[in-house]
């Protein structure tokens, strides 16, 4: 019975073998803590921007996802050693099969089925690993709490940009597509201002630092800039809103419930002449800034060009060309004579006027689709987003790579970065608004449901440092503009 002999012996060192993968594996389990603190220990010392916390939740999931390769890794050993055993027998018996018979032959299906097997244990563990991580995230972001506090709606057409004042007294500013731009009383909601200056589209709205005069930006290929008075009414009690988690994302129908004709406001003052118009562009002047002091401003057209001009002559002092496509953004440091401006060409440009001789130009290439914002933020930093559905930090000091990049699954529009706490907020597309630190770790979405957010394109977001009301404003094709009260505990804990 040389077969019978041969069979239960192989069957024997199987055993045997399978006795042994079992002990490596209890070895291999009984030194994963003293791994785990030996990776602690070395995670530690290193030089990270994310929270301890968060660091050791992310090690825990990936040494997870090492044990699982590892054991698969020796199961896979075990199969090999199955397959010579199997052709030490068929050797026995007096069959010879090359390698390729063997790929063929008997052995086919066997090693089919066990690459299979291998092959759905891999993608289960992957996905069942790559779950965790998205959840632990997940639950990260939920401990930020994000309020609707007021709606601001009166704008016939969609809204195109918002800003706060500077100076006291404290009120939100927006530009739409419906040819005016208005003025807010945060606390009430209450229109407090209307300008009906321009023929076109008003593109862009933005403050001067010192004095009550704005500045905005148009379709009809010209820059206003007027003076304003309000006064802000009594503040009204705010209603009990109940606080929404950040991450609460519930869709309803695409159809948008503002398509019927919007009121405007009632008994809202309103003013049809600007102060000073500049007028030297040859197409649509999509954005405009003050220069820090409020001397000078810039705006950016799609003319592919940016022109720099002196307030009080209303003169043109400089065109800034070097674009290949239309300019989209342009933005102002608030402490430095730079500017930067943003195109259609995948490209944006930073323009140093420090020295009055010199007038220099870097040109920061690392997006593939539009750019439709970049902003400066806290020290040398320039905060960018495109149409490519990513947002990238840059240090001025280097311009070959980014600091950060975010990926994200729509398009961003203009973004705007909290100074005070570092937060960057990204306006998309798809109706959501999502908060990214400056190291790229997303923080928390802002809730959309059937009763409150955008009901459209979220257009521009904007930051106010000095309000506890409302510390985020973000308008949209929806008409309406909506101020949000963001709380991250994790953020107030490091602070």
């Amino acid at each position: 019975m040389p077969m019978e002999s041969g069979s239960s012996s192989a069957a024997r060192q199987t055993k045997q073998k399978r006795k042994s993968h079992s002990l490596s594996i209890r070895r291999t389990n009984s030194t994963d803590q003293d791994r785990m603190g030996l990776q602690r220990d070395m995670l530690e010392g290193q030089d990270s921007k994310l929270p301890l916390s968060l660091r050791s939740n992310l090690l825990e999931l990936f040494s997870q996802i090492e044990r699982e390769f590892e054991n698969l890794y020796l199961e896979n050993i075990e199969l090999r050693r199955e397959i010579d055993t199997l052709n030490e027998r068929l050797a026995a018996e007096g069959h010879t099969f090359d390698g390729a018979d063997l790929a063929k032959g008997a052995l086919k299906t066997k090693a089919s089925h066990s690459t299979s097997q291998l092959s759905q244990k891999l993608k289960t563990t992957y996905k069942a690993s790559t779950s965790k991580i998205v959840s632990s995230f997940k639950a990260t972001a939920a401990r930020a709490v994000c309020q609707l506090v007021k709606e601001y709606v009166g704008h016939r057409d969609g809204i195109w940009d918002l800003g706060i004042t500077r100076n006291q007294p404290v009120v939100l500013g927006t530009a739409s597509a419906d040819h005016t731009a208005m003025l807010w009383s945060i606390e009430t909601g209450k229109c407090l201002l209307k300008y009906m200056g321009h023929q076109g589209s008003v593109n862009s709205i933005k403050f001067h630092p010192n004095e009550q005069m704005a500045l905005t930006a148009s379709g009809d290929q010209t820059a206003h800039i007027w003076r304003y008075m309000v006064q802000l009414p009594t503040p009204q009690p705010v209603a009990d809103v109940s606080q929404t988690p950040c991450e609460d994302d519930v869709d309803f129908s695409d159809k948008d419930e503002a398509d019927g004709e919007v009121e405007g406001p009632i008994d809202c003052p309103s003013i049809r002449v600007a102060t000073t118009m500049l007028r030297s562009h040859q197409g649509v002047v999509i954005a405009a800034d003050w220069l820090v002091g409020g001397k000078q401003v810039v705006t950016a057209s799609w003319d592919r060009s940016a022109n720099l001009y002196d307030v009080e002559t209303s003169e043109l002092v400089h065109s800034l060309t070097g674009h290949d496509q239309e300019l989209t953004h342009c933005c102002t440091h608030p402490t430095q004579r730079l500017v930067v401006t943003s195109s259609r060409d995948t490209t944006f440009r930073l323009w140093d006027f420090r020295d009055p001789s010199i007038h220099s130009v870097n040109v920061f290439q690392g997006h593939t689709d539009t750019v439709t914002s970049a902003v400066f933020t806290v020290g040398d930093n320039v905060v960018s987003g495109s149409d490519d559905r990513t947002v990238k930090v840059w240090d001025l000091k280097n311009m070959r790579s980014p600091m950060a990049t975010i990926r994200t699954d729509s398009a961003v529009n203009r973004i705007s970065v909290s100074v005070s706490q570092k937060i960057i907020a990204l306006p998309h597309d798809n109706r959501q608004v999502r908060l990214f630190d400056m190291s790229g770790v997303r923080l928390a979405r802002l809730p959309r449901t059937n009763r409150q957010g955008h009901r459209r394109m979220v257009c521009c977001s904007t930051w106010s440092e000095d309000n506890s009301t409302c510390n985020l404003f973000t308008c949209g094709f929806d008409r309406q503009a909506i101020g949000w009260n963001i709380n991250i505990p994790s953020l107030l804990q490091e602070k």
